[in-house]
């Protein structure tokens, strides 16, 4: 397994690529506040060399998240189009409706199901389950959720899965999203379906918006995937033979970043124990 070559920003690479394909959430902002250079270097690769496609797996559509990054001051001119989970969750859901369908997540999360015709149900009525994180993200663990699980397990009911991330940062804190839920109903045996990183269709969505933007068809080789999750962005480039840009100060960022900046070594371990790869490797997103 080759190492990724590190770098000390993405201006090293910007005339190997024509498109960004760029995580949100621990790339450009915590969920408390923006990272100006890591925003900045976004804004120069826009302006100077093509498109800035955001891909992020909240669980929402994604006016929503355009509304709270503006509010974290996330400058517009660092991104040219932005792709949730739930933009591509909404379709598994319609091909569902009415269901009925039992709804896990905060109330935040409700616009997500906002005019597909679903049955809103508890767990003992359900023809599925959609799962967008906990009820309570600052509280609940996905224990918390088994003995209900089990239950629907034996039914045989599929769960949807609106965000596919187990954690993700909020200010110092990780926090639990839908990721967790479903790979717990995995694990005792249910189905889960998934539309956001690392499955097809969010990429899909992500490419169709870069060829929009460049007005011709995308050369994949072009593309450069960047983020900090090993089982989503990451593992959602390799699946699409797209090169892959590792932002280690991110969930990773206490085991791979210290005084001295990057730590290579321990970048390798994480990506070989997941059996992924990345071809470049930087501390922190900056120009």
């Amino acid at each position: 397994m080759t190492s990724p070559t590190p770098i000390t920003g993405l201006s090293e690479l910007a005339s190997r690529y024509d498109v960004l394909l760029c995580d949100v959430w621990g790339v450009i902002h915590n969920g408390c506040e923006s990272f100006p250079k890591a925003c900045a270097a976004l804004a120069r690769f826009r302006a100077e060399v093509g498109p800035v496609i955001l891909i992020s797996n909240a669980p929402r559509p994604h006016p929503p998240i355009v509304e709270q990054m503006d509010s974290l001051g996330v400058p517009r001119a660092a991104w040219t189009k932005l792709v949730t989970s739930g933009d591509a969750t909404r379709a598994l859901l319609a091909e569902r409706a009415p269901g009925p369908v039992w709804t896990i997540g905060p109330e935040r999360d409700a616009v997500l199901y906002d005019g597909l015709d679903l049955t809103l149900s508890g767990p003992q009525d359900a023809a599925f389950i959609s799962v967008t994180g906990p009820y309570d993200d600052e509280i609940d663990e996905p224990g918390d959720y088994r003995d209900r699980f089990i239950g629907c397990v034996e039914r045989g009911l599929e769960l949807i899965c609106a965000n596919p991330d187990i954690v993700v940062q909020r200010g110092d804190r990780l926090i639990y999203c839908g990721g967790a839920l479903a790979q717990l109903y995995e694990s005792l045996g249910g189905r889960a379906l998934t539309a956001g990183k690392p499955y097809a269709p969010i990429y899909a969505m992500a490419l169709a918006e870069a060829a929009k933007a460049l007005g011709r068809p995308v050369d994949p080789t072009r593309v450069l995937c960047v983020g900090d999750g090993l089982p989503t962005d990451i593992r959602g480039a390799n699946a699409r033979g797209l090169d892959a840009l590792f932002v280690a100060n991110g969930i990773h960022g206490a085991e791979t970043v210290g005084p001295a900046g990057l730590n290579s070594a321990v970048v390798d371990d994480l990506l070989r124990q997941e059996g992924l790869t990345a071809r470049w490797a930087v501390a922190d997103m900056i120009w």
